[in-house]
């Protein structure tokens, strides 16, 4: 990977990662038409820092609040056990808890398996429609405030389908949330609170794996361009979105996915994209190699 490439990458996780249309089919896919192979779940886990940290930037005022009020809530006598703010500390918790345990154990399907061309072709697809049904027959009526423990832990599951490319954080999230008739706007801002730990979590863990041994990825020089570069653009990518959800139907996104999806098959049928990526490529050289040595 070069540092045209980084820069691409960078752009493309910035502009996608809010999105419902999922940003890890969109680096998938951009790192194989540039000739990368699969730029890796490691490169995507640790860029996802950067927009992660947008998150914070964006909402910190919310956060510091929330944060603050749930530690001064554990005592009960300073702030009550039942302030909203507090029990969003909690959900957030509780709705971090899938993706964490189901990643673990699924951690190697997700690293090779699940990063098919095939999976995040069907995944796009499939979700779009239902982020479609979703945004149509949602009653749209709840607010934030109303959230429970029960509709915290359907949130956090719909979160780890994430871990499929494809599915897509905020799409699954908001499309659990549009079910469970909450607003749009609540849906979502939901979805960007309930992101920073697992994401940084993964991306951490992930950065920490790339340190201890950098053989297996990008380099990464070009993975800390990508990631800055994510940063700067998903800033601007949030406050974008937060406008235009509270007045228009996420409609445009379900139709780029379905695009979307349909085109990755064409590609995969036609030869010009190979399922498996960077992975395959990999593996035919390293088979190559051994032969050769025999």
């Amino acid at each position: 990977m070069n540092i045209f490439e980084a820069i691409i990458l960078g752009i493309l996780q910035g502009l996608t990662e809010f999105l419902p249309i999922s940003s890890s089919a969109h680096l998938r896919i951009a790192s194989e038409l540039m000739g990368i192979g699969d730029a890796g779940a490691a490169f995507t886990a640790i860029t996802q820092i950067g927009t992660e940290a947008a998150v914070i930037v964006f909402f910190w005022r919310d956060i510091v609040r929330i944060i603050g009020r749930w530690f001064r809530s554990l005592s009960g006598a300073i702030v009550p056990r039942n302030d909203p703010d507090a029990l969003m500390g909690w959900w957030i918790i509780l709705g971090s808890v899938p993706i964490v345990v189901l990643g673990l154990v699924f951690q190697d399907a997700i690293e090779t398996t699940l990063r098919s061309l095939w999976f995040t072709a069907t995944m796009l697809i499939a979700f779009g429609l239902l982020l479609g049904l979703a945004d149509r027959v949602g009653t749209k009526v709840r607010p934030l405030e109303q959230l429970t423990w029960k509709h915290g832990l359907i949130y956090g599951f719909a979160q780890a389908l994430a871990l499929i490319p494809g599915v897509s954080r905020s799409g699954g999230t908001i499309t659990a949330g549009l079910f469970m008739g909450y607003r749009r706007e609540a849906a979502a801002r939901y979805s960007f609170l309930l992101a920073i730990p697992a994401v940084l979590g993964s991306g951490f863990f992930q950065l920490f794996k790339e340190i201890k041994d950098p053989s297996g990825g990008a380099p990464m020089s070009m993975t800390l361009v990508a990631t800055v570069i994510a940063f700067v653009i998903a800033i601007f990518v949030i406050k974008f979105f937060m406008g235009y959800i509270s007045k228009r139907s996420f409609m445009p996104f379900v139709v780029y996915r379905l695009l979307l999806g349909i085109a990755i098959i064409v590609l995969l049928v036609t030869g010009v994209l190979s399922p498996e990526g960077g992975a395959a490529v990999a593996a035919g050289a390293a088979d190559a190699s051994v032969g050769g040595a025999l």
